[in-house]
């Protein structure tokens, strides 16, 4: 499988929020887009799954322009998981993840497509929650069924928007490191909008830094994460170190100004 981006562009109005993004993904990579809000991460994966279309530029998988898929054959090959929100609804979790089925059976569900549905569940510890409505769930619960919902899509490409959110630590890391697995194991090329840079560094095969609309580092992990991009992107001080082979992120708050432009 093989993502080209060329050239995007993309804005509201007289605002552009993407300015000339290009890169290329081949094959089961785990992928972090890091940069500080407003940047236009969410944007750039929305015009990867057509949610939104670029003003120019082009986006292809396997050399096809993704304007030439049909919408239910573009959902079996790229998955998406969006962040997390307030919404809610009064439906089972299974029926919930069952949803992420209707590429490949539309609502008829197999016994297939359940069987699978329980095993997404299963593979993020929540089959306990099966039966469960899923609005009555915690804002971490909710994360992990709509994650779990992306998993039962079996697409090759899985788009993710701040997975991690309103996870504790223990489980921001399962939910990465299963994430890196699941790449790896199952050939799927895994793009993940992040915050925390420690948890992009320690899971990633490839980091994509990004500010002001465009591409400002792209590489490894040890390649993008220093104290200088981290300078020059989030305008905070900090100090890398190795921790387990891995770049490690300590930030520092000289500088910065909690009541700037406030009034008290």
């Amino acid at each position: 499988m093989r993502l080209e981006l060329q050239n995007i562009c993309f804005g509201y109005g007289d605002k552009p929020v993407l300015k000339d993004i290009s890169f290329t993904v081949e094959g089961s990579q785990f992928i972090s887009i890091l940069g500080p809000n407003g940047v236009g991460k969410s944007t750039l994966i929305h015009c990867i799954n057509r949610i939104l279309d670029p003003l120019s530029g082009q986006v292809t998988i396997d050399g096809r322009d993704v304007k030439d898929f049909s919408s239910k054959e573009l959902a079996r090959i790229v998955g998406y998981v969006p962040y997390s929100s307030q919404t809610s609804f009064p439906m089972s979790v299974v029926d919930t993840v069952l949803l992420g089925r209707y590429p490949h059976s539309g609502n008829r569900h197999t016994d297939q497509d359940v069987e699978i549905a329980h095993g997404a569940l299963k593979l993020l510890s929540i089959e306990d929650l099966a039966f469960r409505q899923f609005n009555q769930l915690s804002a971490g619960q909710h994360q992990k069924v709509m994650l779990a919902r992306g998993l039962a899509q079996e697409s090759k490409i899985l788009l993710l928007d701040e997975p991690t959110s309103n996870l504790d630590i223990m489980h921001q890391m399962s939910v990465a490191h299963l994430l890196r697995d699941l790449s790896r194991r199952n050939d799927i090329m895994i793009i993940m909008i992040c915050h925390d840079l420690n948890i992009a560094s320690r899971y990633s095969d490839r980091i994509i830094m990004m500010s002001e609309g465009t591409i400002f580092a792209d590489g490894t992990p040890e390649e993008t994460l220093t104290a200088e991009n981290i300078m020059k992107v989030y305008g905070i001080e900090s100090e890398i170190t190795m921790f387990e082979g891995r770049p490690h992120m300590m930030a520092s708050d000289r500088g910065i100004d909690p009541f700037a432009g406030k009034e008290l």
